[in-house]
């Protein structure tokens, strides 16, 4: 008798192989979330400093201004230590960034810097969230060549190595390169049959299944909980909106500092 057929007839073997269906396509949906908030952490990270970066460095300049201004009006010792550490708050090189064109950061080279000088593309993100195609486009993408489909090694690494390349499109945003890699992969070779697995390795799937839920779950907490995360928690429909909304308020506050200053030094 043809051993697959006996493991086929396993008890609970069919119940297990749905099981493992359904955990997978469960994980590569929330995987798939999980990446696209991670990339909308990390574009609304790198445009609250692009953006808003020179507005704070501005108001930390007049606040620091005007306590020295307050200071040498008053000539005590307390305006005095507070106009001091106002000062010590300012930036030594407030517009090193400005200068060097976005080259150079607090770390030193820039990611754009960087890439230029290894001859990778340089795109950085012009909106928080990816367009609707350029998401729509990626969802269908990770649904169909993720790598955890796999029928036999070969193919899972052929699928992770073409995954990274849909990562790396959907982090810029490029959603006419998401629709050539959508036509590659339909062109490509069609996907290994699974091979009936044994109990044991179901399981065993299963188990891993729950692990990587779990570790998926820790990182979009670790998102959730970031700084950055909460902000965009705040506007979940409009991410890019909030970036205007405080920028409004930033250069109302510096206004409303630079009439200080002005009062004060007449």
């Amino acid at each position: 008798m043809n051993p697959e057929a006996e493991l086929s007839e396993e008890p609970g073997t069919e119940r297990l192989e749905q099981a493992v269906r359904t955990a997978e396509g469960a994980l590569i949906e929330f995987e798939i979330a999980v990446e696209t908030f991670r990339v909308e952490v990390e574009n609304f990270s790198r445009l609250h400093h692009q953006r808003l970066g020179p507005m704070y460095a501005r108001l930390d300049e007049l606040e620091a201004c005007i306590a020295e201004a307050v200071a040498a009006r008053s000539g005590d010792a307390e305006d005095q230590r507070r106009a001091r550490e106002a000062r010590a708050l300012v930036q030594p090189m407030p517009a090193v960034e400005e200068l060097f064109g976005g080259w150079l950061d607090s770390d030193g080279l820039s990611p754009e810097a960087s890439a230029m000088l290894t001859e990778q593309p340089v795109q950085p993100p012009k909106r928080v969230r990816p367009s609707d195609g350029a998401r729509r486009a990626y969802r269908e993408l990770v649904r169909r060549a993720h790598p955890d489909l796999a029928g036999d090694e070969a193919d899972r690494q052929r699928r992770e190595e073409f995954l990274a390349r849909v990562n790396a499109a959907y982090a810029d945003g490029d959603e006419a390169l998401l629709r050539e890699l959508a036509e590659e992969w339909a062109a490509g070779p069609l996907p290994a049959q699974r091979r009936p697995s044994r109990a044991e390795e179901l399981y065993a799937r299963l188990e891993w299944l729950a692990r990587r839920k779990e570790m998926l779950s820790e990182l979009a907490a670790e998102l959730e909980g970031s700084a950055i995360g909460a902000m965009i928690k705040m506007a979940p429909d409009d991410p890019d909106g909030l970036l205007a909304e405080i920028a409004d308020g930033l250069l109302a506050q510096i206004a409303e500092r630079e009439a200080c200053l002005a009062s004060l030094v007449g």
